[in-house]
């Protein structure tokens, strides 16, 4: 089966040339547009700029099809396996007996958000009342995708399916089985093809031989692609059964219902923010509130509201909702006396904890649902800058800080695609990077093994996945599964206009556990990875086999008390100006500093890594990570994390860390958690990657010794158990 690209760039060239509801595809000559197609909607809920429905648009008829797809809805579930492991290591900890299945059930809840389900579903309706006012309908079917549209491909015989390319890896799965399937049907000619679009944000014939640093790709000055109009086509016809538009709780119930059948469901700790989870631990939760304080004024109805979902904190609905949602954000210097623009105003002033940062909180949602494309919003804004500069766009900046943050976020995220798009342009010694999407940004991370314990390693602060190059194949060799991750902010992964907290890493590490580890795991964490891992297992214990601390940040204080949880961080004026000067010093000093953490071998400190370190610091958003070191709160000491975890806590100390005094740690850590097994090596702050060939037998040994421990801990509390019953 072939699989067809759509061209890069769709110009209004096109449109002038009375070609307006068409769109060239990799090989059109094989197209039959007497036929009838499918166009797939998964994150693409608009009819608005949608190159997909304009290149069916050809085609006799169209059926646009939305598919109940629990793989696609909820992209946060856990096998009932990895629960079962949780509820073992919970009875194996308390010494219980057993577990019995309510107990089971009890730990589990359904693995999505009503908010975005909520949104999912009011975007729907309005889809539908859209593409009726086209003269079609939008058919909605539940099941897998691959059967569903099996099923409608050989019903209404439509050798073409239209579907939006994929970046994401699990969602990457669920397009080949879709193809795979498609496979084995027969119809007359030729077998039914997959038709892959997107929606070009640059004019580029090829966007697999664009740069990969982000400096390098604005040189290139490409020109803008502009927005598409609607499509015009015909409908089948109404003998088709289109499916009711689900409720909420219609669809939470079928959720429930596919979850359970299929073995999937959620813990119930990826609900609650790390924040809460620890106001609880250390005991200051009560009379504190952790919800944002949102004015009285914010909660009264509001005729053409943009805020529809019960919640409420981000615009929903259809296109053209969100479109004047838009407009009102972007005409916030003006004023209004709209009360749909002052809702959005409010909103706005709410949500602007750093400056621009509003865009992504209201505008987000509906981005990641594709309920407005990026160069649609990006459009929207240039025409409004135009607007209050009697039709110019200033090459200074913009004029209003609204359009800067609209524009800033689109650009943004577009790189940040087309990073994840380039992702298998790597060494072919490197491994096969995934992309992984958590709260609407794309993160890479790699996975090496097919059998053994989980191993998740965590790389620190300025670094990124490729930081344990030369530890992985050695701990895969040693029979284990093993987990890299770039952390959100770093490397390749995306780096939003947000605030960076050790609770907001603690909770990504943590999702990413539950989502896409599936297991509970041995966790290593480098310096702030050290830190965030160790924060990980005082919050959620269960997530975590045992703790490898490599020359990790954080103090070691005796008599430690816990003080008040503040409930929210702002960025100071002296962290922005900080964060830019420290940006600086950074890049003209990244050799030097980067050998200093390696005084044994500073070779290790090699090109790669200067390079890939120069990279990542102008890439759009790394300002916003150098700020969260002035606002870290790392107050809580790693003895204090741990306390209840120093059994299954391994510290590796680089003796030579021009960063730490670890003669001190060293000392305090057999003082006060004696328990914790510490391993000096000859190294500096970095020793996994100065000597991996010392550090990863320690690691490998350490991991054989914990699930040796466990076996026979779980063999004990079964004989304590049998004994009991017997008596």
């Amino acid at each position: 089966m072939a699989s067809f690209a759509l061209p890069h760039f769709l110009t209004h060239r096109l449109l002038r040339n009375h070609r307006r509801n068409r769109c060239r595809c990799g090989s059109t000559s094989a197209t039959n547009e007497s036929s009838t197609a499918v166009v797939w909607f998964k994150h693409d809920l608009r009819v608005d700029d949608h190159p997909g429905l304009l290149a069916a648009s050809k085609h006799r008829a169209i059926i646009p099809l939305y598919v109940f797809d629990h793989r696609i809805l909820s992209r946060k579930f856990i096998t009932f396996q990895m629960v079962k492991q949780l509820a073992e290591q919970i009875r194996i900890n308390h010494l219980l007996p057993e577990l019995n299945t309510d107990f089971l059930k009890s730990l589990t809840i359904i693995g999505y958000t009503t908010d975005t389900l909520e949104l999912a579903i009011l975007a729907l309706e309005e889809l539908r009342n859209s593409l009726k006012k086209q003269g079609s309908n939008l058919m909605l079917r539940y099941g897998n995708a691959e059967n569903v549209i099996e099923e409608l491909v050989k019903e209404v015989r439509a050798p073409f399916v239209f579907v939006e390319e994929e970046v994401e890896y699990h969602l990457s799965e669920v397009l080949d089985a879709v193809k795979k399937k498609l496979e084995g049907v027969s119809l007359p000619g030729e077998p039914p093809r997959i038709v892959v679009w997107r929606t070009p944000f640059y004019e580029s014939q090829n966007l697999m031989d664009l740069p990969q640093s982000w400096e390098e790709f604005k040189k290139l000055k490409l020109p803008l692609t502009l927005p598409v109009p609607a499509a015009r086509f015909t409908s089948p016809g109404n003998e088709l059964q289109w499916g009711p538009v689900p409720t909420l709780d219609d669809l939470k119930d079928y959720m429930k219902e596919s979850l359970c059948e299929k073995e999937n469901s959620w813990r119930d700790m990826a609900q609650a923010s790390a924040q809460r989870v620890l106001m609880e631990r250390i005991g200051n939760l009560k009379g504190s509130s952790i919800e944002p304080t949102v004015d009285g004024s914010l909660r009264k109805k509001v005729p053409n509201s943009a805020f529809v979902t019960r919640k409420g904190d981000t615009v929903g609905g259809g296109t053209e909702v969100v479109l004047n949602a838009l407009a009102g954000y972007l005409r916030y210097l003006e004023g209004t006396s709209r009360d749909d623009w002052q809702e959005v105003h409010a909103r706005l002033r709410d949500a602007e904890i750093r400056p621009g940062a509003s865009f992504f909180k209201l505008f987000g949602p509906v981005l990641c649902l594709g309920i407005v494309s990026r160069r649609r919003v990006h459009y929207e804004a240039i025409e409004y800058e135009k607007e209050r500069n009697a039709g110019f766009v200033s090459p200074f900046g913009y004029s209003a800080a609204t359009v800067s943050a609209a524009t800033d976020a689109v650009c943004s995220m577009e790189w940040y695609s087309l990073v994840a798009l380039n992702r298998e342009r790597i060494d072919v010694k490197k491994r096969s990077v995934r992309i992984w999407r958590w709260k609407g940004y794309l993160i890479q991370y790699t996975v090496a093994g097919n059998e053994g314990p989980a191993v998740l390693l965590v790389h620190g602060f300025g670094a990124f996945l490729e930081h344990y190059r030369d530890n992985i194949e050695s701990i895969v060799n040693r029979k284990n599964r093993v987990w890299t991750i770039t952390v959100l902010g770093f490397g390749k992964s995306e780096k939003p206009n947000i605030i960076y907290t050790e609770l907001l890493w603690a909770e990504f590490l943590r999702d990413f556990m539950i989502e896409v580890v599936g297991e509970p795991a041995h966790c290593v964490g480098n310096s702030i990875g050290g830190y965030f891992v160790a924060l990980m297992a005082f919050l959620w214990p269960a997530l975590l086999k045992s703790v490898v601390l490599v020359n990790s940040a954080g103090n070691v204080l005796p008599g430690y008390s816990p003080l008040p949880i503040s409930r929210e961080r702002r960025v100071s004026l002296g962290a922005k100006l900080g964060a830019r000067l420290l940006l600086l010093f950074l890049q003209f000093n990244v050799k030097k500093l980067l050998k200093d953490c390696y005084p044994v071998k500073p070779e290790r400190a090699d090109d790669f890594l200067i390079t890939e370190m120069l990279r990542a610091s102008q890439e759009p958003g790394v300002v916003m990570v150098l700020e969260s070191i002035f606002g870290f709160d790392l107050s809580l000491p790693l003895n204090y994390l741990l306390k209840g975890f120093e059994e299954k806590t391994l510290v590796i100390l680089g003796m030579k860390d021009p960063i730490s005094d670890p003669k001190k740690k060293v000392a305090l850590l057999k003082e006060l958690c004696s328990a914790i097994l510490i391993k000096k090596v000859n190294a500096g702050h970095c020793p996994h990657d100065e000597i991996p060939e010392e550090v990863n037998p320690i690691i490998c040994e350490w991991i054989v010794k914990i699930n040796n421990d466990e076996q026979e801990l779980k063999a004990s509390s079964q004989q304590i158990y049998l004994s009991n019953k017997q008596n």
